[in-house]
């Protein structure tokens, strides 16, 4: 028989559950892995739907700055037929790169030699000046190739910058939509293929909280009691600090350019309270 716990209980996560016995809790358990598997079957037919999409040869003859010097968007593969690249917001005047698109970041680095056994090369794409890209990512101690597109077409052809002009007409085209949106810089990734004699296809790309499913943080917050937690926060990730600054009240530098005075969303990465 099932009890539920003391009215007088302290702790408000308990006042919420019934207390069960082994075997009780066995069988509800049972019943949510149905649902599980469920959403795991759908989520296989969604990636196969994905491959399936068709694709759209890369026209523009996009050139990056990169440690080595210019590279094409061919030469970002590495000698690899797929490139991901995840879109970091962080604009050419600003002094650090986004704190959400940061949290993202820190998962990147552990996957890199799976994803180059699989033929996979990943590079992150900011227009920040290089210079500012290599302090920036010396201070967060990642490794992931990490270039900048500034004084080109790329993240405006993939609708992750805007213009003044764009912003001053109150909407922007992001995520396949026009809609509202608190920053300059959005975040994205996008995916692409290159054949055996170079030709680059653009075969996919994400946005919003499609991001989610790069932050293994988040999934492992959905398994625990409190969850993500965040119901009560102005935004989704007002939570999120730069991974050496959680011992610390700092959110990120002074001028904040990524920072709306009011938001009901973060930066746009993966916000649980956006609708984008």
């Amino acid at each position: 028989m099932s009890t539920t716990a003391k009215a007088s209980e302290p702790q408000s996560l308990i006042r919420e559950h019934n207390i069960v016995s082994q075997g009780e809790w066995i069988s509800a358990r049972k019943e949510l892995l149905k649902k599980e598997k469920e959403s795991t079957r759908l989520l296989d037919q969604l990636s196969a739907e994905r491959r399936k999409l068709p694709w759209v040869k890369v026209q523009k003859n996009y050139v990056f700055n990169t440690p080595g010097g210019k590279a094409t968007i061919a030469d970002l593969f590495a000698g690899r037929s797929q490139l991901v690249v995840y879109h970091f917001m962080f604009g050419p005047d600003w002094q650090e790169g986004c704190p959400s698109c940061s949290f993202v970041s820190d998962h990147l680095d552990g996957a890199l030699p799976h994803l180059a056994a699989r033929d996979v090369m990943l590079v992150a794409v900011s227009r920040a000046p290089l210079a500012k890209i290599e302090g920036f990512k010396k201070r967060m101690g990642w490794h992931f190739n990490w270039v900048s597109s500034q004084g080109g077409d790329f993240n405006a052809d993939f609708h992750v910058s805007f213009t003044e002009e764009e912003r001053a007409q109150g909407k922007v085209n992001y995520n396949y939509t026009m809609q509202e949106f608190p920053s300059a810089e959005a975040p994205g990734i996008s995916v692409f293929y290159k054949d055996a004699v170079g030709d680059v296809f653009h075969t996919y790309s994400s946005y919003g909280r499609g991001l989610d499913l790069l932050l293994g943080t988040y999934r492992i917050l959905d398994m625990v009691p409190k969850g993500r937690d965040e119901d009560d926060l102005k935004f989704a990730m007002e939570w999120v600090r730069y991974h050496d600054r959680y011992n610390t009240n700092q959110f990120a530098d002074a001028n904040k350019p990524y920072w709306p005075e009011t938001a009901s969303v973060t930066c746009g990465c993966a916000s649980a309270k956006s609708n984008t």
